[in-house]
């Protein structure tokens, strides 16, 4: 290949791999100046009432959801995030469980158990509520944005980490008359 050609193929990468590399915007620029990132989820689970009005950042799993008289009640186990503020698929990992309601309309039949989310929102007041035997006491999450991910699992159930790209080059000779030679790229 000619020296024009190099140059053609490297730009096609560029083009094809930069919306790959493009990251995901979890937080909405109007709330990124809220965000108080001091503050843990370990912090706030200790002591939720100390850090009311704080806006945070917190990934989880679904548990389950249910209709509320103002809005809709998701019950999370929190997962910490990657750097992508995506959670990590690592239950031992988790700080414990929270609440975070919805308070607008949202049917919790569209809130599948085990969907992964990360939740913007503001801590509220805690709240007690029956885990099994025992009362567990739930810090409470105001969404203020959730930001579902795509499913991290392939089709055997083993978690893989976005993005997901191959480049594969080939070529060869094509006898008396010239060669050839191409390159592929998938996602």
């Amino acid at each position: 290949m000619g020296v024009r050609c190099h140059r053609v193929v490297y730009w096609v990468l560029v083009l094809l791999l930069m919306p790959g590399c493009a990251s995901t915007r979890v937080v909405p620029d109007e709330l990124k100046p809220l965000v108080d990132r001091t503050v843990t989820f370990r912090e706030v689970i200790e002591a939720p009432e100390s850090y009311q009005g704080r806006m945070l950042v917190v990934g989880g799993e679904v548990l389950k959801a249910k209709r509320l008289k103002d809005g809709t009640q998701i019950e999370f186990l929190q997962l910490p995030l990657d750097k992508a503020e995506r959670p990590i698929l690592n239950r031992q990992r988790s700080d414990g469980r929270f609440f975070a309601i919805q308070q607008d309309f949202l049917d919790p039949a569209t809130i599948e158990a085990g969907t992964v989310m990360t939740i913007v929102g503001e801590v509220s007041e805690a709240k007690t509520d029956q885990l099994d035997d025992v009362e567990y006491r739930y810090p409470v999450l105001i969404v203020k944005h959730l930001h579902t991910w795509r499913d991290q699992t392939d089709d055997y159930g083993r978690a893989y980490s976005y993005p997901r790209f191959s480049i594969g080059i080939g070529g060869g000779t094509g006898g008396r008359i010239g060669g050839g030679g191409g390159f592929g790229i998938g996602f």
